[in-house]
């Protein structure tokens, strides 16, 4: 399969890029097989013309959950209980295999969407990593998938019992390790603190939960296999448990101390920030939300505290990363874009930096800045196309009208939104 992008105006994903017009994308099999002058191109293969509109990297969702679908409670209706509905879901075969179709749809919106790569961090027993597979052999279309499976909490932790295992001492952190590896995840995940959803107490939301000495059991087993950690933080005294004690990724985060600074260097640790979340809780109206008034000040203070970590990662060299925490309440499958948004909107990046974080920026976090994440010869097909100029408005990136995964052409882009979630979340646009 060998077919050309022609008339399109790159941008390339790098640190510094600019639009290049002029130019014309050869793809062959699954890759860019090359990038030359339209003057010099031979049309030996099906040409696409572009007609002006701008092409550029697949983006890269480093936070997903492919449990849910995003979809906000309704008012006067009781929080679920997870544990029972995680029972629920994985409790028979038949239901398990439609629950996995399920999350394939989830997948297949993310891609839909202009998400060409996802990372999951918690999930329903292996079925990230069956779905994964799938899409690797060809047999659906779909988005690259790294997977963490199921996570590891601790009794009475953030998610224990449903998208993650209940560790109860460093021996069992460490054989829950070698159990979720024997699923083939590509990273794995913990639950550090609580969060904004499971906090007990107003005001104090992200109390850590994990143990420092489960922390560094399950990290030194992680890392002994092969795999890098990532872990669920949202106060400083997690995000410094967690980089004492192994952890490579910390996800949300808190204010950042200079110890803490010295810690992400120290660690090479990267940050990966996530304002979709906390917004809804911390900016709705409560009779928008849904929530307790606690919840609302909660979210505040884990807001707050994310977007501090990715303004003082960014000011001090700490790689920052983006991804949304779909599918928590008002985070939708077809939504990352937002959360590009709010990274220039509120951390402060400009467009060009918040449009390389999304793209080349998270592939080096995640370890694919060698495979995918920018227009360059060699690397993975994976490709976007829209109209209008993104470093000029980031919210071009919310109508995309051509996805190429790995080569191959995504041809049915409609997805079904929900007017009224993103009515609310415009507002904040």
């Amino acid at each position: 399969m060998r077919y050309a992008l022609k008339n399109g105006i790159i941008l390339d994903g790098t640190e510094n890029m600019e639009p290049v017009k002029g130019m014309t994308v050869i793809i062959e099999d699954c890759r860019i097989a090359d990038i030359v002058p339209d003057t010099e191109f031979r049309a030996d293969c099906e040409v696409t013309d572009l007609n002006g509109a701008y092409i550029l990297p697949g983006l890269i969702n480093l936070h997903v959950h492919l449990a849910t679908s995003g979809k906000p409670p309704k008012a006067d209706r009781r929080p679920p209980n997870y544990k029972r509905l995680y029972r629920l879901l994985t409790g028979s075969r038949i239901v398990r295999a439609v629950v996995k179709q399920i999350l394939i749809g989830y997948a297949q919106t993310e891609l839909k969407s202009g998400v060409t790569t996802i990372r999951t961090v918690g999930g329903i027993l292996d079925m990230d990593a069956q779905i994964r597979d799938t899409i690797r052999a060809g047999k659906i279309i779909g988005p690259r998938i790294l997977a963490a499976n199921t996570g590891i909490s601790v009794p009475g932790g953030h998610f224990a019992g449903s998208i993650a295992t209940e560790a109860s001492s460093p021996e069992q952190a460490r054989e829950h390790v070698r159990q979720i590896a024997a699923t083939h995840p590509d990273l794995i995940k913990l639950m550090v603190t609580g969060g904004v959803m499971d906090a007990s107490e107003e005001g104090e939301p992200g109390v850590l939960r994990m143990s420092p000495a489960i922390i560094k059991a399950a990290c030194d087993e992680a890392h002994k296999l092969g795999y890098k950690v990532a872990a669920h933080v949202e106060s400083p005294e997690g995000v410094k448990a967690a980089l004492e004690n192994g952890v490579d990724t910390i996800e949300h985060g808190a204010q950042l101390t200079e110890e803490m600074i010295g810690l992400f260097k120290e660690r090479n640790a990267a940050a990966v920030c996530t304002i979709s979340p906390a917004l809804p809780y911390a900016e709705f109206d409560l009779s928008e939300s849904h929530v307790l008034p606690a919840a609302k000040k909660n979210g505040k203070i884990v807001m707050d505290g994310i977007i501090s970590c990715a303004k003082t990662c960014r000011e001090n060299g700490i790689p920052a990363g983006l991804g949304n925490d779909v599918a928590c309440p008002f985070v939708l499958h077809y939504n990352f874009w937002r959360e590009l948004y709010y990274y220039h909107k509120y951390v402060g990046a400009s467009a060009r930096e918040t449009l390389y974080t999304a793209t080349l920026g998270n592939a080096r976090i995640a370890g694919l800045g060698k495979e995918t994440g920018s227009i360059e010869k060699g690397k993975a097909a994976d490709l976007i196309v829209v109209q209008e100029n993104p470093l000029d408005d980031l919210r071009a990136l919310r109508n995309v009208t051509m996805v190429i995964a790995r080569g191959k052409q995504v041809c049915d882009l409609k997805i079904k939104r929900i007017k009224y979630v993103d009515d609310l979340l415009d507002r904040y646009m």
